[in-house]
């Protein structure tokens, strides 16, 4: 029980660090966080995120979180900036330093690069009046915080909280340029996360391959179709072409005993099936089938069915 003592005053002395970083980002964090959201979206550049030790880290994934959201960032080692890496940084970038003290002594190759070559300077700092600070062009001053560490040595709090004001960034500028679904799936191609973000459109049926049938179609035929098919399922539709129902296994299992050869598609149908559009992603066609036991469903365009997806279409891109 001591350990889990400990973990929870811990998460209390993180949640804590948490919510005094959204106190001061409603008071005077507000605007140089605006500034620095209007700075990147303004440079033709990248966000070159810098840093050493646990704010390297954190700086890493903030770079990353940048980069796979629409702002072009990678992260600089503080140290190999004064071997050479400093050739990576132009004019049109920007540059993110982090340093809970700002008094990195590693940071200052950058720090003097910038300011050399006019490049901005945004710094994440606990200290407006530290080196790093005073050099910047914008300061992201983060609160005072207490360590989870009981010694407050270990950066804990700290490097949530950095953290939590890089995806806060990355969150803002996201948004601010219109980045959408679409636009994630482009720098997320692989992976589950990948599938996931496939949509109808890119793992559907289509064409002959559609299980489809009149409602005056004989279920004699009809079999014949479903069996040809292979989904196990059977789209009805009317004059139009529009989807009017299903009919299943499950369907004729419960007519086999009722003269089903003797009736029509019409007869037997489930009205009113689920559908999905052809832009819906693969994560919510498995929720959908899922949550409704079932395996396949049909893909409707203006009420016209134009796909089927099996469940094994998801496993098959590794959806599901």
């Amino acid at each position: 029980m001591e350990y889990i003592v400990s973990a929870e005053r811990a998460l209390e002395t993180e949640m804590a660090g948490l919510s005094a970083l959204r106190v001061a980002l409603k008071d005077g964090l507000a605007a140089p966080f605006q500034k620095a959201c209007s700075l990147i979206q303004s440079i033709s550049g990248r966000v070159i995120v810098s840093g050493i030790g646990k704010s390297g880290h954190i700086g890493t994934k903030i770079a990353a979180s940048l980069a796979s959201t629409g702002t072009p960032a990678f992260f600089v080692h503080a140290t190999e900036a004064s071997h050479g890496d400093l050739g990576m940084i132009t004019q049109d970038d920007v540059v993110l330093a982090l340093s809970w003290s700002g008094e990195t002594q590693e940071l200052a190759s950058l720090v003097a690069y910038t300011r050399r070559f006019k490049v901005p300077l945004v710094a994440m700092t606990s200290r407006l009046d530290s080196t790093l600070g005073n050099a910047s062009d914008i300061v992201l001053k983060l609160p005072s915080v207490a360590e989870a560490c009981p010694h407050g040595l270990a950066p804990t709090t700290s490097a949530l909280v950095q953290l939590a004001l890089g995806d806060a960034l990355t969150v803002a500028l996201l948004e601010g340029r219109g980045f959408t679904v679409q636009d994630y799936k482009l720098f997320h191609p692989g992976g589950r996360l990948g599938a996931s973000l496939k949509s109808a459109k890119d793992i559907m049926h289509s064409g002959e391959a559609l299980p489809l049938v009149t409602a005056s179609t004989p279920m004699t035929d009809g079999i014949v179709v479903m069996s040809q098919k292979g989904f196990g399922v059977l789209g009805v539709v009317d004059e139009l072409n529009q989807l009017m129902g299903i009919i299943t296994d499950g369907d004729l299992r419960r007519h086999v005993t009722t003269n089903l050869l003797e009736k029509t598609a019409g007869d037997i149908m489930t009205r009113g099936p689920k559908t999905v559009h052809p832009g819906a992603l693969s994560a919510s066609i498995l929720e959908l089938l899922n949550s409704s036991s079932i395996t396949t469903v049909f893909v409707v365009e203006d009420s016209r069915p134009v796909g089927i997806v099996h469940m094994h279409d998801l496993l098959r891109v590794g959806a599901a």
